[in-house]
């Protein structure tokens, strides 16, 4: 199955020989792990760079059930940029998969583990002002697992995560002296 591959530009125009060479690349991740549901490659010119080897930028994510993988790389020619960018993907969906495809050890799927359903409660205040709004899917994993999602990501502040343990939404955190916490909220 080959996944859907979408391509945006940023600041630059995609042409159909820039577009044609992500595409066919891009489809390809699907060789590397077959639960890619979607690809997105945003390409973009960063006028602004220190340096001019910098200012093209190439993302790649690649989203599946229970993955989410994301890859960003910098050079002086876009091409240069998504290639390096593309073979740091397939480096971290080796990783992942090395690391993922161990199984639970219980024998129970993530599936049997997740609760049925959330609540949530909107919190309506008019003086509040929300400039960004994003959901997403969480599947339990352990802190181990959260903490290597997170390195995945490249996520360096954070990281929500629905802990298996103990049932509840956790949230992983770099602290300033570059070890890492844990927050475990408990309802009143």
């Amino acid at each position: 199955m080959t996944s859907k591959v979408q391509i945006f530009g940023k600041n630059m125009e995609v042409t159909d020989n820039i577009h044609d060479y992500v595409s066919d690349k891009a489809e390809n991740l699907d060789r590397y792990l077959k639960r890619i549901d979607s690809t997105r490659v945003d390409l973009a010119y960063v006028k602004s760079a220190r340096d001019a080897a910098d200012r093209q930028v190439a993302q790649i994510t690649v989203q599946g059930p229970r993955i989410l993988l994301r890859t960003e790389e910098r050079a002086d020619d876009i091409l240069a940029a998504f290639d390096t960018a593309y073979n740091k993907m397939k480096r971290q969906i080796e990783r992942y998969k090395g690391k993922n495809e161990r199984g639970r050890g219980d024998g129970r799927s993530a599936a049997e583990v997740a609760p049925d359903t959330f609540s949530n409660d909107e919190i309506e205040d008019e003086e509040m002002n929300i400039a960004r709004s994003k959901k997403f899917t969480v599947y339990p994993m352990l802190v181990e697992e959260a903490y290597e999602q997170m390195q995945l990501l490249e996520h360096d502040n954070f990281f929500i995560f629905y802990n298996g343990d103990t049932n509840a939404i956790n949230v992983l955190y770099r602290r300033r002296d570059g070890s890492y916490g844990l927050i475990e909220p408990e309802i009143a």
